[in-house]
């Protein structure tokens, strides 16, 4: 017979779960942004070989089913590399990777946003390819991208929920947890989805934030 009544253990597990999710989501967002923009810069300098490949395999990923991906990261890589993975450590690789594909294609937009004239100028005043970046380049496109990496950060918090189909205690395996203990679907998912609505809001007001202090110190003022 199931005990159908809530205790404030069940609070307690609702959050644990929601620690993982966020914690997942952080540290997937933090190496996701890194790889990303690492791979834009590749193609900015037009690196041989390495260019196309990180073009190609950002298009594969952004492409293709994330739980796809995930399943072939849990299941497929520790046969193919004779290694063990723990789903923590499957959902960060899958998650990271699949990050940084869309925040690649978010930074070359970004970077080509720039108009031409400005890099045609930077080049009469005798800047190198860096200094044009890292002067005139990244100021812009940083307040460019944070409209759109807004809306991707969102999606990927949605995303993690996919980790619990590999064991992963995130908030929506919590939920699926009290769901069949409680036998209350309704209001074990209405308190997950409040959980996850709030925090969207969250990311989505920081980038905000984010966006209008940028906007506001990226005007190019000249060299």
């Amino acid at each position: 017979m199931h005990d159908t009544g809530f205790t404030h253990h069940d609070l307690v597990l609702l959050l644990q779960g929601l620690g993982v999710s966020v914690g997942l989501f952080t540290a997937t967002t933090i190496i996701g942004l890194a790889l990303g923009t690492g791979w834009a810069l590749l193609r900015y300098y037009r690196a041989p070989l390495l260019a196309p490949a990180v073009a190609f395999l950002a298009e594969l990923l952004k492409n293709s089913p994330v739980l796809v991906q995930l399943f072939l990261v849990f299941f497929g890589l520790p046969v193919l590399l004779e290694t063990d993975l723990t789903p923590v450590e499957a959902a960060l690789i899958t998650l990271s990777g699949n990050t940084a594909a869309f925040v690649y294609v978010i930074a070359v937009s970004a970077i080509e946003s720039v108009g031409r004239e400005q890099l045609e100028t930077a080049r009469v005043f005798g800047l190198g390819r860096w200094q044009t970046l890292r002067r005139v380049v990244a100021p812009q496109a940083a307040a460019f991208g944070v409209g759109p990496l807004t809306g991707l950060l969102v999606n990927q918090l949605q995303v993690t929920s996919l980790i619990s189909v590999i064991g992963v205690v995130d908030l929506t395996k919590a939920g699926a947890i009290l769901n069949v203990r409680t036998l209350a679907p309704f209001v074990v998912w209405t308190a997950v989805g409040l959980l996850y609505y709030l925090v969207a809001r969250l990311i989505a007001w920081s980038c905000s934030r984010l966006e209008t202090r940028l906007r506001a110190h990226s005007q190019w003022k000249g060299l």
